[in-house]
């Protein structure tokens, strides 16, 4: 067999070999590249907690200890064995009893307190329209299949057979009669087939910038009715109610009310016991855990759950992110790196703005908004400097059942998030924490976070060369920096408000560029389905504006090697991945295809033709009039 040429496939020339013996862990749906990572700063802060909690290591970061009595409970099997499905019997009572929407307008605060849900979404966050303040936003309830788009098709009526067997056999460990069970599993699916026609897609949900939909409380109130919103509002703020409501989703929100008819309201209340007690069962026995994690498992393809150990470290780490994100950072981050990178960011941002400055389709006004809001960008590298205070009152009872421990935490986070409306956008906040293998830019903050996590090979290290590290985290800085000019982040201002800060001429011509990004990934054929460009555009744009800057900064300096550029490129996006879970992603994740991510993107860049001479009739090859740069 021919060996594969980069012209004709970049990804299996740097990675193929690599592919053919890569083992996807049992509990894992993918291996390699970011989740490789993962999995690496994962075994070692699994050694980490494991020392904790021998009393081997000690640390006086708020949060630690109470995450250690987290990881306890966690793995103390046998108390959740014995316990089984005890602990979230008094809530599903109550749910039971609900007779009418009057008693569910009664206890609705205290239930969704206790995690139940209610026919609507509600949390608080930063308000598009004045990213100094925050908003209540409400939305639909969440469908059981991942997107809407799955109703209806056969993979859905698979996924939702698997549901409603897991669902019978977590009933089965209640008080139930076999004919209830029938009848409230088949209650949810009517439920849940009922909000699938109402809230939004997967694709709707990607441009995020429509979620923005300022209502007043009369007004959301009246569609709510006969659920008592006004009484839900003061159960939570008292007499300082907000006077706005941001609808997220507002044909959910407007087609609310015919879950009231007598008989939906009776699907309602088994559809939010069903889901109560599958969301509990993670915090139960250990079947009751195999159990509500099987039909994720269908999903993503994965076979297995964690060990108790990998588990206990899982819960734990998200609950308690900050601080072991902070011990993370402290202990393995050197500031030699920090500065390096920061260094890295500042280069990016700088040769953007140069690059703004020279653009051909942008008016003088419109590149001078542009350049202000790059000058402002804030830049959070490596982990924050101390762990918030809110992790004073997240205490844990070691007397307490796993469940009700977690019942508990969740409800101070629950307050907490609730608790901003009538505070100030704290914008030292970070979104991920120090251990993550990831990054993100905020639209609402203008900030760029780079965890302490992603810092390390082939992403990054000092020992790399700076071709290595351009085409692995200059490219993925610059993909960040990007999406405060994608389709979404272009309609934000410096200050991180929605705002229309470009001339119509010039936004007209980069919709036609977001259109033509669009259109030169639509469809494109992989794992038996095809992508949809509309669902990833704004990723593209990312990994478009992100290779564009690298490579521009590759020409700034001297001795650079696009080769090594290219192939690190390819290094980054390596991943193996479960069928089921490739085709989990290819309808509801927002970023294409790890392969095409490598092999699409560069095609529309003269350094890709001259570094490996790619020619027409190339696999890679792209006609030099169907080429984007956006950026």
């Amino acid at each position: 067999m021919d060996k594969i040429r980069p012209q004709d496939d970049l990804y299996e020339y740097v990675n193929g070999e690599w592919l053919k013996t890569a083992i996807i862990p049992d509990d894992r749906p993918m291996v390699g590249g970011f989740s490789q990572l993962d999995m690496e700063v994962e075994e070692l802060m699994m050694k980490e907690m494991s020392a904790f909690e021998k009393g081997e290591k000690s640390s006086d970061i708020l949060g630690v200890a109470d995450a250690i009595r987290l990881y306890r409970l966690v793995k103390d099997i046998n108390k959740r064995n014995e316990l089984d499905a005890e602990p979230v019997l008094p809530i599903l009572s109550i749910v039971d009893s609900l007779g009418c929407v009057n008693c569910l307008n009664k206890n609705a605060y205290q239930l969704a307190m206790k995690g139940v849900d209610l026919p609507f979404n509600f949390m608080v966050d930063t308000d598009m329209g004045d990213a100094r303040s925050n908003s209540f936003i409400i939305m639909g309830p969440t469908t059981i299949l991942p997107d809407t788009a799955y109703y209806g098709t056969e993979n859905g009526e698979a996924l939702l057979k698997v549901y409603a067997e897991n669902a019978r056999k977590a009933l089965g460990h209640t008080k139930l009669s076999a004919e209830d069970i029938d009848a409230f599993v088949e209650d949810t699916l009517a439920f849940d087939a009922l909000v699938a026609k109402k809230v939004k897609s997967a694709v709707e949900w990607a441009d995020y910038v429509n979620n923005h939909n300022p209502m007043s409380v009369d007004e959301v109130s009246e569609y709510l009715k006969p659920f008592d919103f006004r009484k839900f509002l003061s159960d939570i703020y008292g007499d300082k109610l907000p006077t706005t409501v941001d609808v997220y989703d507002p044909k959910a929100i407007k087609e609310f009310n015919d879950y009231y008819s007598k008989e939906n309201f009776k699907l309602y209340k088994h559809w939010a016991y069903v889901k109560k007690l599958l969301a509990a069962s993670k915090y139960l026995s250990e079947e009751l855990h195999s159990i509500s994690t099987a039909y994720r498992r269908a999903i993503t393809g994965v076979t297995k759950d964690p060990v108790i150990e990998k588990e206990a470290y899982q819960v734990t780490s998200s609950v308690f992110a900050e601080p072991i994100g902070v011990y993370y950072g402290r202990t393995y981050f050197g500031e030699e790196a920090k500065a390096d990178v920061v260094s890295l960011v500042k280069k990016i941002i700088a040769t953007y703005q140069r690059r703004v400055a020279e653009n051909k389709f942008l008016a003088e006004e419109t590149k001078k908004k542009a350049i202000l809001k790059l000058s402002t960008i804030n830049i959070k590298m490596g982990y924050p400097d101390g762990v918030r205070d809110i992790y004073k009152q997240l205490t844990v009872d070691e007397n307490d059942s796993y469940y009700d421990a977690m019942t508990k935490l969740n409800e101070v986070l629950l307050k907490e998030n609730l608790g901003k409306l009538h505070k100030k956008v704290d914008r030292n906040e970070w979104l991920m924490p120090g251990h993550m293998v990831n990054a993100c830019y905020d639209p609402q903050r203008n900030d760029i976070t780079f965890p302490a996590g992603i810092l390390q090979k082939p992403f990054y290290s000092i020992k790399q060369t700076v071709s290595e590290n351009l085409g692995g985290i200059g490219a993925v800085i610059a993909h960040e920096v990007s999406h405060a000019f994608d389709n979404n982040g272009a309609h934000f201002d410096e200050n991180g408000n929605i705002f229309n800060w470009w001339t119509e001429e010039d936004f007209k011509a980069f919709d036609e560029k977001t259109k033509a990004m669009i259109e030169q990934w639509d469809g494109i054929k992989f794992c038996n389905d095809v992508v949809n460009g509309e669902l990833v555009v704004s990723e593209n744009i990312a990994d478009n504006g992100g290779l564009a800057v690298a490579l521009d900064i590759m020409h700034q300096i001297k001795g650079t090697d696009f080769k090594l550029f290219f192939e690190n490129w390819a290094k980054v996006w390596c991943s193996k991945a479960k069928e089921e879970f490739t085709l989990y992603l290819l309808k509801n994740d927002v970023h294409s295809p790890s392969k095409l991510r490598c092999n699409i993107a560069i095609r529309n860049f003269d350094e890709w033709y001259e570094t490996f001479d790619v020619k027409e009739g190339d696999g890679l090859y792209l006609p030099k009039e169907e080429r984007i740069i956006v950026w």
